[in-house]
């Protein structure tokens, strides 16, 4: 799958620079660089720190107080950062937060043991990533499995970023979709709403802040508040 699923391909061989692929499905667009691939059907053994994320870490730690941890699997994963921060703050490592990207099946079915191994030593927050998500687990179960995640990070305790494509329209084109303004709503149910860049972006953080604001009367992340409805008034 690339780029999101836009296009996708069937690996058909290996040839000296990589793999050879037939695309089976293509909106007929030309792919550009830095673009995604997703592999759904395979377990990829991709170590989630590389030797640059490392050489990040020192200059991460001295200025910011979140670490985005991108493509963790296992709370293995979790263990590998944990010792990197360590070896750079002997005294107050577990200070520092991290924030971990869910992306993969793996991710999702290794959650409860993740949330464990973080949030037992140190600030820890989860991003669902709902784009690569989306197209790793298939479009049909997006919805189910965000639903899933919402509760299992309510009954740990562990604060959720609602992430990817949120007001995506109102951000480049200045005007909102229905399913868009819903989508946000939806984001009340989490602690953080994440919003990509784009010409009215300002616009579309104040539309937000709006939209939540009237829904968190209604609604306290998974639970109903009931509250008397007053929309005649």
């Amino acid at each position: 799958m690339i780029d999101d699923g836009s296009a996708s391909a069937l690996v058909m061989g290996l040839v000296s620079r990589g793999v050879l692929v037939e695309v089976i499905r293509s909106k007929g667009k030309k792919l550009k660089p830095e673009k995604g691939l997703n592999f759904p059907d395979s377990d990829l053994s991709v170590h989630p720190l590389t030797e640059k994320d490392r050489t990040d870490l020192d200059s991460a730690v001295r200025l910011a107080d979140l670490i985005g941890y991108s493509f963790v699997q296992t709370a293995e994963d979790i263990g590998v950062l944990q010792e990197e921060l360590r070896l750079r703050l002997p005294a107050t490592w577990r200070k520092m937060g991290i924030i971990a990207k869910i992306e993969t099946p793996g991710a999702v079915r290794n959650l409860p043991d993740i949330i464990v191994r973080a949030a037992g030593a140190q600030p820890f927050g989860v991003m669902i990533a709902r784009g690569d998500l989306a197209v790793e687990l298939g479009f049909v179960r997006i919805a189910e499995i965000q639903e899933e995640l919402l509760w299992l990070c309510e009954a740990a305790h562990v604060p959720v970023i609602w992430a990817t494509q949120v007001l995506e329209g109102f951000v480049k084109k200045g005007i909102p979709t229905r399913a868009e303004m819903t989508d946000a709503a939806m984001g009340n149910r989490a602690e953080c709403v994440m919003l990509n860049k784009g010409p009215y972006l300002a616009d579309a953080v104040n539309v937000l802040g709006r939209v939540l604001s009237r829904m968190q009367d209604h609604q306290y992340k998974k639970t109903p508040q009931l509250r008397a409805l007053r929309s005649w008034r």
